[in-house]
């Protein structure tokens, strides 16, 4: 099945969740970070749900599409997008220049 996976940066709390936007501090050489803001607060996991159920709407795609597959406790993610359509790249390159 095919894949796509990208680093996030989420930012719990927020007024209104929003997707869009490089996070500052990307490493040289290293793609940027998606900015991902929720009004979730960062217990029991509720930012990271959060976060993939507004990283999946911005997308396009079913919730259970987007996963965050490394540092779920961190605000720096890793996530999968499972069965991507074939514009992903195009999509996510959009929200990281919104």
């Amino acid at each position: 099945m095919p894949r796509f996976r990208a680093a996030i940066h989420v930012r719990p709390g927020a007024g209104a969740d929003r997707v869009g936007g490089a996070a500052a501090g990307a490493r040289s050489g290293q793609p940027a970070a998606l900015l991902v803001r929720v009004r979730a607060r960062p217990v029991e996991g509720a930012a990271t749900a959060a976060a993939e159920r507004a990283l999946a709407e911005a997308l396009g795609l079913r919730s259970r599409q987007v996963r965050v597959v490394r540092g779920g406790t961190a605000r720096d993610k890793l996530v999968e997008v499972t069965d991507p359509p074939d514009d992903i790249a195009e999509r996510w390159a959009r929200l990281l220049d919104a």
